[in-house]
């Protein structure tokens, strides 16, 4: 069965860091695109971060960008979201998600961060960013 597994979150002082974790199992993640969520509160949920399977490129949100870093691990067939400099308004319940490149139009364009554009989730994780 396909699964992505989140695990990582917690609770975090403003300015502080964490790393969160998507781990695949039941297929590797060479040849799939992967893209963080979150969803706060009362917010709808918004993408994130993704990662290119074809050339590993990357895009971030602009409220983001600069503060957070997509990676991955294949030979631990995982992927990262590096968390800088959080902020209260970081707090959310952030997912990995993951769309096979055979599916795309275009596997060779850049990574989506629409949640529509991803078919398999994981669980979730809570990330809370307070004094």
């Amino acid at each position: 069965q396909l699964q992505l597994v989140e695990s990582g979150g917690g609770l975090v002082q403003p300015g502080g860091s964490l790393t969160l974790s998507c781990a695949a199992s039941g297929f590797s993640l060479d040849f799939w695109f992967i893209g963080w969520f979150r969803q706060a509160p009362g917010r709808e949920r918004e993408g994130v971060s993704c990662i290119s399977s074809y050339d590993g490129s990357t895009s971030h949100a602009d409220s983001v960008k600069g503060r957070f870093t997509i990676s991955r691990d294949n030979a631990k067939n995982t992927v990262y979201l590096q968390m800088n400099s959080l902020k209260p308004e970081d707090t959310a319940v952030y997912y990995c998600a993951a769309v096979g490149s055979w599916t795309l139009a275009d596997a060779r364009a850049m990574c989506s961060r629409q949640q529509g554009d991803y078919d398999l989730w994981g669980q979730g994780t809570q990330v809370t960013v307070s004094s």
